[in-house]
């Protein structure tokens, strides 16, 4: 036999990147399949062709069905797969990462185990979102209640600027028409920019679940980097779709907020926050020779070079042809009850 049939799979270094990515696609109601190289889009409108390569993340909602092949296409392309509920509001589950590196889910887990580390990124997230303020020496408590008065003035400064009254933030994450329309609009925008940020967190390899800000949730980190943009790109987009009164205001909001993403370069700076969050440095920061995205590079932990390589037989000098595999398997056993 010659091999596996069909395309050959590309390797991940030849793959677009994720600022050369269309930020999402949700999808509804249909059948997703595949052609060659392209993600097939079935519905009683006809089927449209989408190049996998072009792709960072697909939101699927309610009555969408995905083939075996699509999938295999979608892995090997390095794009994610988000299940969700109607009109992107809930979130059920994703697939795999495009990186197959840990050195970002590593700093991200000292980072978030220590209190001191945790502060100061939280303090650098604040900073990214309110520039111009001196939080140095703010404690978490008081990140809380300056983040809290200035969304505030901006949910005040939207809806002076369209002319939608405000009240306050409410909503059902299980009734999404409960809401009154910008309360709709902000989720459906909110859910948007949830997904997106989802998209890169899991496609650069960190944990969703590991906050500095959000913390007991799944999606913790997501939330922390959602926030960056909320008083940029979702708060603002709500409130125009609002002030409009479209018939279907979720699908507007979320085709706003599509465009918006593409528009303005949204998942390439979520990579760079993220990275200079976590390392310290963004990708125009980082030397000619370290990769965008680390590839399969396996090592071993070891405690006084930090790791060693992999694929390598150690212990050649305690090799001892007389020693039996019981006798190993004996050693071991009586280590393991030293240890613990």
């Amino acid at each position: 036999m010659n091999g596996m049939p069909g395309i050959e799979k590309p390797e991940l270094q030849d793959l677009p990147t994720l600022r050369e990515r269309i930020s999402f696609l949700y999808l509804e109601r249909c059948l997703v399949s595949r052609q060659d190289n392209a993600v097939t889009v079935t519905d009683m409108r006809g089927t449209v062709h989408v190049p996998a390569a072009a792709l960072s993340v697909i939101l699927l909602g309610p009555g969408s069905n995905i083939s075996h092949r699509a999938m295999e296409l979608i892995g090997d392309t390095g794009a994610s797969v988000i299940w969700v509920g109607e009109h992107g509001v809930r979130y059920y589950a994703h697939g795999r990462p495009l990186t197959h590196g840990s050195r970002l889910l590593v700093a991200q887990a000292a980072l978030v185990s220590n209190t001191r580390s945790r502060l100061a990124v939280a303090r650098r997230m604040y900073s990214k979102r309110f520039p111009g303020e001196d939080v140095s020496a703010l404690t978490m408590q008081q990140l809380r209640g300056r983040e809290g008065a200035r969304i505030r003035a901006v949910y005040r400064r939207a809806s002076k600027n369209t002319g939608v009254p405000w009240n306050r933030r409410e909503y059902d994450p299980d009734d999404f028409s409960a809401g009154d329309p910008v309360n709709m609009a902000l989720s459906a925008a909110h859910a948007c920019l949830y997904g997106a940020a989802h998209s890169v967190i899991a496609a650069l390899g960190c944990a969703p679940g590991l906050g500095f800000i959000h913390m007991g949730h799944e999606r913790s980190f997501v939330y922390d980097i959602a926030d960056l943009y909320k008083a940029e790109i979702s708060i603002p987009i709500a409130f125009d779709t609002a002030a409009q009164n479209p018939e279907d205001i979720g699908a507007v909001t979320r085709r706003t907020v599509r465009d918006a993403i593409s528009n303005g370069s949204i998942l390439e700076r979520i990579v760079n926050d993220v990275r200079e969050l976590l390392l310290g440095i963004s990708d125009e920061g980082l030397p000619q020779d370290v990769p965008d995205i680390e590839t399969n590079i396996v090592r071993l932990c070891d405690e006084k070079n930090g790791f060693v390589k992999n694929t390598v037989s150690y212990g050649k000098e305690l090799d001892d042809p007389d020693f039996e595999e019981t006798d190993v398997t004996e050693g071991y056993g009586t280590l393991l009850e030293e240890e613990l």
